[in-house]
């Protein structure tokens, strides 16, 4: 019957229904956030929710929905391998959405916008369930959701130098995390894309970023000793980041201010994290 209703609703070009009160449909397509059926929560919860912020539906009750998914971000949060992740990360792009709608017209209180973001932040670095494509579940994609809310966080205009410094910190911190598996389902080249939003502020010196860089680089080269672990579990995820990095500072639109000192900063760091390949020859 729930399946029915919201695919009349999706007929209609997701207009709001008039039938039932609006808090009721957003608790109901909130609980569908978190359905283990992908049609149910990525093919009608998110859209619809989604659709609706970025039409204004919510704008008066932008910072109450904002909350909500803000909550949503702790249900279950610690499992792993459990459809409780489902939530947590579609929780987090609809955070996202919330901040998005901020960033166009004003309405949400800049301490508010704040708050979010770290809580964001938080979720993310607690975040133990690492799984892109969940076989008959669809997406979990938790990393690659909570890139995505960083990204519009980065553009808002409450964020300044020191939260973009903190985003950029947020980024390398979970990529140098411990993990039992890597990342393989574009989340490295989607924490790479938060990367260019927040440089494409052009407000952070090559001094704040040279360091951050070095950092990574440390972590993509190194390797675990002969143990029954795959050494490439300690820096692998870090050294797909640079390359992703590498790639769109040189290739993607609208450069960075940065853009020809960082290239020379990304070359030396793919060159130290992978010596077997890109050594220079001294003679």
């Amino acid at each position: 019957m729930a399946g029915a209703y919201w695919k009349q609703v999706h007929a209609t070009g997701l207009a709001v229904p008039s039938d039932r009160p609006l808090d009721d449909l957003t608790a109901e397509l909130t609980r569908m956030l978190g359905d283990a059926d992908p049609e149910t929560r990525d093919g009608t919860a998110y859209p619809t929710l989604a659709t609706w912020v970025d039409r204004g539906v919510y704008d008066d009750l932008l910072p109450g929905l904002g909350d909500g998914m803000a909550a949503g971000l702790g249900v279950g949060l610690g499992e792993r391998d459990t459809d409780s992740v489902f939530r947590r990360s579609f929780s987090a792009l609809i955070l996202g959405e919330c901040i998005g709608r901020d960033n166009v017209r004003p309405l949400v209180a800049p301490g508010k916008i704040l708050e979010w973001g770290d809580r964001l932040a938080t979720w993310l670095l607690r975040e133990r369930d690492l799984r892109g494509f969940v076989p008959g579940k669809g997406w979990a994609h938790a990393v690659a959701h909570g890139a995505d809310a960083l990204a519009t966080l980065a553009e808002s205009p409450h964020v300044a130098a020191p939260e973009l410094t903190v985003i950029l910190d947020v980024i390398a911190d979970r990529l140098v995390l411990p993990v039992d598996r890597l990342f393989t389902n574009g989340e490295p080249d989607r924490l790479a894309l938060t990367t260019m939003t927040v440089l494409r502020r052009n407000v952070l010196s090559l001094q704040v970023i040279e360091p951050w860089i070095a950092r990574l680089t440390a972590a993509a080269a190194a390797r675990s000793g002969y143990d029954d672990r795959d050494p490439f579990l300690v820096g692998g995820n870090a050294e797909a980041f640079l390359r992703s990095l590498y790639l769109q500072v040189a290739h993607g639109p609208r450069p960075p201010l940065v853009r020809p000192d960082l290239l020379l900063v990304l070359v030396d760091a793919l060159r130290a994290a992978n010596p077997h390949y890109l050594r220079v020859d001294p003679r």
